[in-house]
């Protein structure tokens, strides 16, 4: 292929102008030098690379500096190592070359963004390892994570150059860690793109028509604003009040996600759009400007009283300050008004970013030689109590733990990034924020992992509770200890915490390898006393006979009394050797078991006529078995799944389990197409829903089996309150035949929604 080199130079130098534009934060001469300096690094190192686009890489780490400079508004340090960020990885540059030319923080941070290879245990994900050891840089600088997110936005947005199956992936592996991770920061904007980006690749159909119908209703919805916000703005201007309001659209993921889950149509999303206020007032007077500006809304529109959310007297998690409304307009439509300060503005876009930024009063952290690291935390100290170093060090917590599966790992952080919070309050009346579900439990860690290895029960607003109840916001939560409690197995079924989960494994763990050291020495003991040696050979025969996997799971063993030394027999001793009388052959270790399955074979099937499904890139005709969970049907888009038993099952792609596995396992997933829509036959749930009326039971049924000529399986209606709903399974033979089927009954007078349903199990 030919390229165009001198019209690519001048791109790289348009691009890298449009950096430094960018870095607003980085003004000084010796910002600029190193940044030049990074850049120059950068070029010369992927000077022979290009991406799948056919561009020259060095586009990749200048887009990602810039989303680090202008979107996030970091300085110059990690404008510095975005720039960096994939040369130790992919060139020449090693971690001591940047140490060289950068200094040793430089070399830290570009440390902590490159991946980590070399052979993984069997049954854990390589990109879970990956975010692993990302967020193990936490403890030395967060800076890791921000470019991070900034690495995967530029990924997501030049997505369309990778094949199909990368794209699933890799938009399942976003939507399952990363934009959670920019939610739980505050980074929105950024959030945004992901799920938005995501979806584009995951339900293109469905993105596309959301996209279509909210550039279609574009001009219905300005118009609406600008009538809607007339008087408001009026008033404000009267009160004195500086502001800026604009019209903001739901995210189309945000929108595709409430037609989901409350099962409506588009038309049918009150809140597709919201009115954001923000209010140009210094700090020590948002508060009081802001319900100002809400008692002005409520004077003019009525508000739905469940739906205040008051953000600015209790924060969120992850710093984010703003008071939310619902209102009614004269139209008799719901809308969402934000009231906001310019400063709850900025953390809200930037999230983490502008929080480092506010806690040295305005000047950014990175770029002010002035403070050291003693002064910068005493000017966090000032500040307050700050809710996202305290979330900050739960994740350390939960890295200390020790939690040694990657895979395990990754769910128990997901907790954190996915919780809804509740409020409650100690004895003394300080305030606890956890996670929408927690336990007494949850709370005792939270305070301390002594008080909660010690708790023996609680009192939620002076009334003894279980320690598996969950805690609602404004409970004051006393708990009573003992010296002689120590966690327990089942207290993992009563937390939801990651961090409580983690500290309960870890106890658990340490109490396990104490018991191991008293079976170890009870061993020792009795092979002395038999007139054995401890060596490796007699304690690998005793692993046989026993059929364990290790010495700590043998000593264990011996230590809780499941095996009883004084009752063993069957063995003779041979100068000192224990030889056991049936000596059974060695188990595989768990390590080659998993590796075994992981290589089975797969058989060839007996190919069915009408029933073809090509599997893997060799297009073969393998033995399958369809996924219970998403009852996939020929014309479905669907992906094979190795499961642990050797075998594959096909997934439909809009199953609700496919991010999971995509995410997760993607080594384990291959293609599947179908050959053909031939006449095989298939069972599929369909409900519906609509008014009751008579004959309209008559009608649905008759549309079903004369009309369409489809065999009804099992059929259930029932009727409340004028309204009907009905479940029927049916055998069809594909989707097209499915589809036709379910525009009939859309067509039939009275019937409301028509879909098909997931299957249970």
């Amino acid at each position: 292929m030919e390229f165009d080199l001198e019209a690519e130079k001048q791109e790289i130098l348009r691009r890298y102008r449009g950096l430094l534009r960018a870095a607003k934060n980085s003004k000084k001469r010796s910002e600029r030098k190193a940044i030049r300096k990074a850049f120059d690094v950068a070029l010369d190192a992927h000077k022979d690379i290009r991406r799948k686009s056919g561009e020259p890489y060095i586009y990749h780490p200048i887009a990602v500096a810039r989303i680090v400079a202008e979107e996030m508004g970091l300085g110059t340090t990690s404008i510095v190592c975005a720039l960096l960020h994939d040369t130790v990885e992919d060139t020449f540059m090693t971690l001591e070359d940047v140490e060289r030319m950068f200094g040793p923080k430089e070399r830290a941070i570009v440390d902590g963004l490159t991946k980590m290879s070399g052979v993984f245990e069997p049954g854990t994900s390589a990109q879970a390892e990956n975010f692993r050891k990302m967020l193990l840089t936490l403890s030395d600088d967060v800076r890791v994570i921000l470019i991070k997110l900034a690495d995967r936005l530029d990924n997501m947005r030049t997505l369309e150059h990778m094949r199909p199956d990368k794209q699933q992936k890799i938009a399942s592996e976003t939507l399952y860690m990363y934009a959670p991770l920019a939610h739980r920061l505050g980074l929105y904007n950024i959030k945004t793109e992901l799920e938005d980006l995501s979806l584009k690749y995951k339900e293109p159909e469905d993105y596309g028509e959301i996209s279509a119908r909210l550039r279609k209703t574009k001009a219905v919805r300005t118009r609406f604003i600008n009538t809607f916000t007339v008087p408001i703005k009026q008033s404000l201007d009267e009160a004195g009040i500086a502001y800026e309001m604009m019209g903001r659209p739901k995210s189309v993921f945000s929108i595709w996600n409430k037609m989901q889950t409350k099962k409506v149509s588009f038309e049918e999303v009150y809140d597709v759009f919201a009115i954001r206020i923000i209010l140009d007032t210094d700090e020590a007077n948002e508060k009081a400007d802001i319900w100002r500006t809400y008692s002005i809304v409520t004077d003019y529109y009525q508000p739905n009283p469940d739906r205040l959310r008051d953000w600015i007297s209790l924060p969120k998690a992850n710093g984010y300050e703003s008071l939310h409304t619902t209102v009614m307009s004269p139209t008799g439509k719901w809308v969402e008004v934000q009231i906001r300060s310019r400063r709850m503005d900025d953390m809200a876009e930037r999230g983490l970013a502008a929080h480092w930024r506010y806690k040295t009063d305005g000047g950014s952290i990175e770029s002010d030689p002035s403070l050291s690291p003693q002064q910068r935390a005493e000017a966090i100290a000032a500040k307050g109590g700050d809710k996202i170093d305290a979330w900050l060090g739960q994740i350390r917590e939960i890295l200390e733990g020790g939690e040694a599966d990657a895979i395990s790992f990754i769910d128990e952080f997901k907790l954190n990034l996915f919780a809804d919070e509740v409020y409650v309050f100690t004895p003394n009346g300080e305030l606890i924020t956890l996670p929408v579900g927690a336990t007494p439990l949850d709370f005792a860690f939270r305070i301390h992992t002594k008080v909660g290895s010690q708790c023996i029960g609680a009192k939620v607003n002076h009334k003894l509770v279980p320690l598996s109840e969950a805690l609602t916001s404004g409970d004051q939560v006393e708990i009573i200890t003992s010296r002689k409690q120590a966690p327990k197995e089942d207290w993992l079924q009563y937390v939801v915490t990651a961090s409580a989960r983690s500290k309960i494994r870890h106890a658990l763990k340490e109490e396990e390898r104490k018991q191991a050291l008293e079976g170890k020495e009870k061993l020792r003991k009795w092979l002395r006393k038999i007139g054995a040696d401890g060596n490796p050979e007699n304690v690998s025969g005793m692993l046989r006979k026993f059929k364990v996997d290790s010495p700590h799971e043998l000593h264990h063993r011996i230590a809780t009394g499941r095996i009883d030394l004084d009752r063993v027999g069957g063995y003779t001793l041979k100068s000192n050797r224990l030889e056991w009388d049936r000596g059974p052959e060695p188990l595989p270790s768990k390590k080659t078991r998993a590796t075994d399955l992981e290589a089975a074979s797969i058989s060839y099937m007996k190919k069915e006529a009408g029933d073809v499904l090509l599997i893997g890139d060799a297009k073969q005709t393998l033995d399958y078995g369809l996924a219970a969970c998403c009852n996939p049907i020929p014309g479905d888009d669907v992906f094979g799944f190795i499961t642990v038993s050797g075998g594959i099952k096909i997934h439909r792609r809009s199953c609700p389990n496919a991010t999971n596995l995509l995410s997760r396992y993607a080594y384990r997933v291959m293609k599947a197409d179908w050959a053909s829509k031939a006449a095989a036959q298939f069972e599929v749930s369909m409900g519906f829903t609509g008014i009751d009326d008579v004959g309209l039971v008559h009608a649905v049924t008759n549309v079903i089996s004369a009309d369409m000529r489809v065999d009804m399986r099992a059929v259930s209606f029932e009727s409340r309150d004028g309204i009907f709903e009905g479940k029927v399974r049916v055998v069809v033979s594909d989707t097209d035949h499915l589809h036709a089927l379910i525009t009939k009954l859309e067509a039939v007078p009275g019937v409301h929604t028509v879909e098909r349903l997931q299957e249970e199990g």
